[in-house]
């Protein structure tokens, strides 16, 4: 094939991509829902098959790329338009946390487990559920997080009290199992987990949907939600 050809398919493939994007208003990755995504993947693969396929002429390519892009201006305008069409096409936030607990039915919703909420949480500089007042899981996947109000407690330092090293919560049940690992970690056993979760009137770990433990906190836990709720 004709590298002018080339040259020229693959310079008209860049702009009209850089186009479409400035169009859009997608300026950065995590502004991405997955259709766009998973659009913006098919659409590079359309085009690099265009470019080196030798029975496939220029205009195909322009005309390509400008039917891609009509089709999704529309249906972007589409969504501004009626706005019912925003939920079932780009989804909606949805709170998985309240007030320290954990929305069960919405983390199922959203496909969620723990460890991918707690790595959104650290991503926000909130290293337990505690400190969240709410927490929304938003359609591009990424957590907005708006902590407990209240004043800030005077420091150790101030109150003369002996400061312990940091440490970082560890998860010891997720969904009703119990997490060895994470318990090995932190150097304790099954049964000490059973004396503590005794002492907040749980007699067994699959009653417990979510347990968290600090050295300066103790014991956090969420039960399970009954069935009849």
């Amino acid at each position: 094939m004709d590298y002018a050809m080339i040259s020229a398919k693959l310079a008209t493939g860049f702009f009209g991509l850089w186009f479409m994007t400035k169009l859009l208003g997608k300026k950065e990755i995590s502004q991405l829902t997955p259709f766009d995504f998973v659009s913006s993947l098919m659409l590079s693969e359309l085009v690099g098959n265009t470019i080196y396929d030798r029975g496939t002429h220029f205009a195909l390519l322009i005309f390509a790329l400008a039917l891609w892009m009509a089709l999704s201006l529309a249906l972007e305008k589409a969504v501004q338009l009626i706005p019912r069409l925003s939920v079932p096409l780009n989804g909606r936030p949805d709170i998985i946390i309240r007030s320290g607990e954990i929305d069960v039915e919405a983390m199922k919703r959203n496909r969620l487990d723990m460890h991918q909420v707690g790595m959104l949480l650290r991503g926000q500089g909130v290293f337990t559920v505690r400190e969240v007042a709410f927490a929304v899981f938003e359609p591009n996947g990424s957590l907005s997080v708006m902590k407990q109000p209240g004043d800030e407690p005077p420091t150790r330092m101030e109150l003369r009290v002996h400061k312990p090293a940091a440490g970082l919560p560890r998860i010891l049940i997720e969904q009703g199992m119990l997490q060895r690992s994470e318990l090995r970690e932190i150097g304790r056993s099954e049964e000490w987990l059973l004396s503590r979760l005794g002492e907040q009137g749980v007699d067994r770990i699959q009653a417990v949907y979510y347990a968290e433990w600090s050295e300066e906190d103790g014991l956090h836990i969420q039960r399970q939600q009954s069935r009849e709720a």
